[in-house]
């Protein structure tokens, strides 16, 4: 449904304010944990401010209370473990891992629960605004499985390799501050001030040269990420391999039993 620059979908919405693109996760009953669908309206939405010419910067934020509980495993683990891409080809990526790689600048903005692919797509975005009650989580291990969306090779050029393992090895939960010494955010707000504050700096970078902020963005991430792109196609694989074993079943199922995983280690 579309009224006037606004298009709402039962898991996505977006907006365009003047030339700043808004995209919300939209699955608050779930805790916008991510479906199949949700992947694909997410890369639509993506595909579209990054064809939109009028959109100049786009803020990634959250309706309801959480910005993501993270994969909806019961469904798209056996969706990836089978082969599938996490976004359809030929749409942008929104984890900018493949191509076609987006040109135009995100700021993310987080509250509640940022877990797993909710930490990749702030790890993809080039700014961070947290709420003061966020708290974050790459908890992939737990479930026998691993970060497959760009945590591996992002997070420990981010905050440095003791940094990133002593999260991601141990699946823990840590919170806004944490997360603005390792550098996965830039900055901390009041509950209910980020999507404001991720507004108002959107805004900031929409009045400055499109096609300078652009190349100024490229050239940065040419600098810093230019090995990550032949990174990715390894970790997809390692992380497909991995959802076959018997752990990872184990995980699933105690994700969706809501208990700890008992692991073996097959």
């Amino acid at each position: 449904m579309t009224v006037g620059d606004q298009t709402i979908a039962q898991d996505v919405t977006t907006e365009r304010r003047g030339r700043v693109f808004l995209i919300g996760l939209n699955r608050p009953k779930k805790l916008n944990a991510f479906s199949v669908r949700m992947h694909n309206l997410l890369a639509e939405a993506y595909t579209t401010y990054e064809e939109d010419p009028d959109a100049w910067c786009a803020v990634l934020f959250a309706h309801g209370d959480n910005f993501t509980s993270g994969l909806d495993l019961a469904e798209v683990g056996p969706a990836v473990a089978g082969g599938a891409d996490l976004f359809p080809p030929g749409n942008v990526d929104p984890l900018d891992l493949f191509d076609p790689l987006r040109k135009k600048p995100v700021i993310g903005a987080v509250q509640g629960y940022c877990y797993t692919v909710g930490v990749e797509l702030l790890l993809a975005c080039d700014i961070g605004i947290a709420a003061r009650d966020t708290r974050f989580a790459q908890m992939e291990v737990k479930r026998g499985i691993m970060p497959f969306g760009g945590a591996t090779s992002r997070l420990p050029r981010r905050a440095g390799w003791g940094n990133a393992m002593r999260w991601m090895l141990t699946g823990g939960v840590f919170d806004a501050e944490e997360a603005l010494r390792l550098g996965l955010i830039q900055e901390i707000v009041e509950p209910g001030q980020q999507l404001a504050r991720a507004l108002a700096l959107a805004e900031e970078i929409a009045a400055q040269a499109p096609l300078a902020v652009q190349a100024t963005r490229a050239a940065a991430r040419e600098a810093m990420e230019k090995d990550i792109a032949a990174e990715a196609e390894s970790f997809v694989q390692r992380a497909r391999g991995l959802m076959t074993t018997e752990d990872a079943m184990e995980g699933a199922m105690s994700f969706v039993e809501r208990r700890e995983a008992r692991f073996k280690g097959k």
